[in-house]
């Protein structure tokens, strides 16, 4: 069932950074429960799941949080868990009366995960934002892009899921491992600025060594350098090429037909624009399938540009089963492998609150207190 079987947590539902979050220890084992507003209600046929990847792998409880007995239900069920997820802006889950210090005097051994965008203090830290606001502040957004036009913005990747959601599923796995030492709880506190800013520490190496420009698109990593960069084949398909090390870049010159020059001369920017356009002519003679072809099982770092539908076909992903099918939805598997503790296929996302009775049982309520709950509205 994975190695986190055993660990129970809340999550109380939010966009972005927290699912992710949930979903990743739903994946490797962990019982989440995701709690929902009432008013999320269900959308879509109701028997069949929704479409929505990030919230697969739990059941779903629906409390009225602002609802006199909400947060005590809450509380309640952090009593026997071992981890609660919460992504709101700062000061939210204390006016509804679930901050730290009563989940945490409730629970002295839980782990209070909690994730925001600017952080919980600084005088940004009550104002709205997305991944693109916490790429710009962090310094990370300016060095994507090409040189005269404005960055381009990585999807949410960056900020949302891998400083944000990634990083704080490793907080809270730390924080698990500690308690496992001190039997003490903590919280974890995650902000997206602060996680983009750290994706970026090799970055400020490569600026402090003077191996990176300020100017954008004119580095080793940002398309400036030919041998890391994208190339349309002669069908409009892409390829991607990474060849760095002379020994890569040897490789890849001799497959699409160009001089490679002496060892290392390609890390020489001033050769860099004719090496570019031999490098762009090289690649209109084939076809993105053709080019993938040649290159497959060749040291030379460079692959096909899949679209997001294609990636699933691809023998090499089909192999590993990079992608499962969960409700309908293909989507990417669980991941990382475990040699003991394998990770199965995810449920599917639940439609909000369709677990509510299960649930409150199964933390112990009664059923006269879930249908007390129900006849005041406080849960559904």
């Amino acid at each position: 069932m994975g190695p986190l079987e055993g660990i129970t947590v809340i999550e109380i539902a939010s966009l972005g950074p927290g699912p992710f979050c949930a979903m990743l220890l739903a994946d490797m084992g962990a019982s989440v429960v995701r709690v929902e507003r009432l008013e999320a209600g269900s959308s879509g046929d109701p028997g069949a799941a929704p479409l929505r990847p990030m919230e697969r792998g739990r059941t779903s409880i629906g409390i009225d949080l602002k609802a006199p007995g909400g947060p005590g239900v809450v509380l309640r069920l952090i009593e026997s868990a071992d981890v609660l997820l919460e992504g709101f802006r700062p000061g939210v889950m204390e006016r509804l009366g679930l901050g730290p210090e009563p989940c945490l005097e409730r629970n002295p051994g839980l782990i209070y995960g909690r994730v925001t965008g600017y952080g919980r203090s600084g005088p940004l830290a009550g104002d709205a934002g997305h991944d693109i606001d916490y790429l710009a502040l962090s310094g990370a957004l300016h060095p994507m892009g090409r040189p005269g036009e404005p960055p381009a913005p990585p999807l949410n990747l960056v900020a949302d899921f891998g400083g944000g959601g990634m990083l704080l599923a490793v907080g809270v796995l730390a924080a698990l491992l500690e308690r496992s030492r001190s039997g003490r709880g903590q919280v974890v506190d995650a902000a997206m600025v602060d996680g983009a800013a750290l994706l970026t520490t090799m970055l400020h190496g490569m600026l402090a060594e003077g191996t990176w420009t300020p100017e954008r698109g004119a580095n080793l990593l940002d398309g400036g350098a030919p041998f890391y960069d994208v190339y349309p084949a002669a069908d409009g398909g892409l390829v991607a090429v990474g060849a760095i090390e002379p020994q890569f870049f040897a490789r890849l010159a001799e497959i699409i037909g160009i001089d490679p020059g002496p060892a290392g001369s390609h890390f020489d920017p001033a050769g860099w624009p004719s090496l570019r356009r031999a490098m762009a002519d090289a690649f209109q003679t084939r076809t993105r399938d053709e080019w993938a072809a040649l290159f497959a099982g060749e040291d030379a770092c460079a692959a096909p540009v899949l679209t997001p539908q294609e990636a699933p076909r691809h023998p090499q992903l089909r192999e590993r089963a990079t992608f499962v099918e969960v409700g309908g939805v293909t989507q990417p598997a669980p991941a990382p492998r475990f040699s003991r503790t394998p990770l199965p296929v995810p449920a599917p996302p639940r439609h909000p609150g369709a677990d509510t009775g299960i649930v409150l049982a199964g933390f112990g309520f009664s059923e006269a207190e879930v249908e007390a709950l129900r006849g005041s509205g406080t849960v559904g």
